[in-house]
């Protein structure tokens, strides 16, 4: 029988050798390269269901990042943003699996809501900081274009890449086990166990619980794990909350319960509400600021993120290197412009993507899933108040010690690899900021570099890397200089 050739972005094409195209697949599994990718319909779809429950708290969160005040003194509604929110992540994250073909979801940017939130509304109206949302997108779509971006992520070293991945584990494990209150911020200590240094309330109870459930299953090689665990803890909790065990207080982000009707027509008061004029009140100077640090948040972010979820789900080669990534990079890019325009922040690929990789997603199928649920929040948003943030965050600690299997690859015995890869993985979780760690991570190894004599090693994209974020690390010192307040 005569070898056929391979679809592009198959499994077999990423590891750069032959394989035959199974006869009788489905147009699905044709267009998404399931089989092709190791996967199946079924756990795309369980793969897609878990990360919208895994990420969906960002329909309450986001809202609550931009409900300060503007330069103007106005503020934006909670029922729109909350559209804004739902709408701009349905379209974003099915673009991804329509066209990226990758299990990436995408949802506004809390690095970008932040930057908005405390240093661009502050300086203008919300509708001229959505533009600024607009400007970056094109910003990040031009370096993609050029191909700048996908130079940049291919010439980090693959010890490095590995290590991103390690601290994107650690980084989202902390915050599992933050949002759940399981850790605290102490009052004799930065963290602490417990609110007062020992665990008390159902609500920790549940998380912890659901915690150990997800991880026996996964030692038994149950299919599913995660999401079993997920639903089974919001079970559990929506009886306790039902039966009256556990007051609605006591829960981190509200009790796991429908008020009123589950139907919600949704407010799109904020689509379109962009400015782009009246920055010159502001200045060139803090404008150019502006587009620098958002910039950064969304750049070097979603570039982790993509590196870590793509190595996690096998899409990557020998090399750390994925196929179709300049797609996924176009549209996170998109992703700044479409937010800013939906009147919800800037969108950028989700690190909680892991969990659907976690439940077996490999393709853009899982990405579709996820979208269309972001839909139906449009309609249905008191659902997605259902999931306890206790429950949720014990999928997000599963996926950080999935992802820390990854120091296997890395040669510890080699200081010029494994300091910077060190300081990479422990940065992000210490500093809370996944773009600290990778700054942290290429400037030292081009520092070691050049101490052993090896410069010329690194490359130039690398000692380019470094001087963008030896700018990033001292920004503060440069805005006075300069006057930007």
């Amino acid at each position: 029988m005569a070898q056929q050739s391979v679809e592009p972005g198959t499994a077999a094409e990423d590891a750069g050798e032959g394989s035959l195209v199974p006869a009788g697949r489905s147009w699905l599994d044709r267009y998404f390269h399931i089989s092709g990718r190791g996967s199946t319909v079924a756990r795309e779809v369980r793969g897609g269901i878990t990360t919208f429950m895994a990420m969906s708290y960002i329909l309450l969160l986001n809202p609550l990042i931009l409900s300060g005040k503007d330069a103007a003194g106005d503020t934006l509604g909670q029922k729109a943003l909350i559209t804004a929110t739902a709408f701009a992540a349905a379209f974003t994250t099915l673009l991804m699996g329509l066209v990226g073909k990758a299990p990436l979801a995408l949802a506004a940017g809390l690095s970008v809501s932040g930057v908005l939130s405390s240093q661009v509304a502050p300086a203008m109206t919300w509708p001229q900081a959505m533009g600024m949302c607009v400007v970056y997108g094109v910003v990040i779509m031009l370096l993609v274009v050029t191909g700048l971006r996908e130079m940049i992520m291919n010439a980090i070293p693959l010890a490095l890449k590995h290590g991103i991945t390690m601290g994107i584990g650690l980084f989202i494990a902390l915050i599992g086990f933050y949002k759940s209150g399981f850790v605290h911020q102490g009052k004799a200590t930065p963290l602490a166990l417990g609110p007062a240094g020992e665990l008390a309330g159902w609500p920790v109870l549940l998380f912890a619980g659901t915690l150990l459930l997800i991880f026996m299953l996964q030692a038994r090689n149950v299919p599913g794990a995660i999401l079993i665990g997920i639903v089974s803890g919001t079970v559990v909790a929506a009886v306790l909350s039902g039966l009256g065990v556990i007051d609605a207080g006591q829960w981190a982000g509200g009790a796991p319960e429908l008020h009123g009707s589950a139907v919600s027509p949704p407010d799109f008061s904020l689509f379109g509400h962009v400015a782009f004029g009246g920055w010159g009140e502001v200045g060139a100077m803090t404008i150019g600021m502006i587009v620098f640090t958002l910039v950064l948040a969304g750049f070097f972010d979603a570039m982790a993120t993509i590196i870590g979820v793509g190595t996690e789900a096998g899409l990557a080669d020998d090399k750390g290197r994925m196929p179709g990534l300049s797609k996924a990079l176009f549209i996170d890019g998109a992703g700044g412009a479409i937010g800013g325009v939906a009147g919800g922040s800037g969108q950028t690929v989700f690190i909680e993507s892991a969990t659907g990789v976690g439940e077996g997603a490999r393709t853009g199928l899982a990405s579709v899933v996820t979208g269309l649920f972001f839909a139906a929040c449009l309609f249905f948003t008191p659902v997605t108040a259902i999931v306890p943030q206790e429950v949720a965050s014990a999928a997000l600690v599963v996926i950080g010690a999935m992802m820390l299997m990854n120091a296997r690859h890395v040669d510890w015995a080699d200081r010029a690899t494994a300091i910077p890869v060190f300081l990479t993985v422990v940065l992000m979780p210490f500093t809370y900021t996944i773009t600290t760690g990778v700054a942290a991570g290429v400037i030292s190894y081009t520092a070691i570099k050049a101490a052993q004599g090896k410069a010329r090693e690194t490359g130039a994209f690398m000692w380019g890397l470094t001087a963008v974020f030896l700018v990033y690390f001292a920004l503060h010192p440069i805005e006075a200089w300069l006057g930007v307040h």
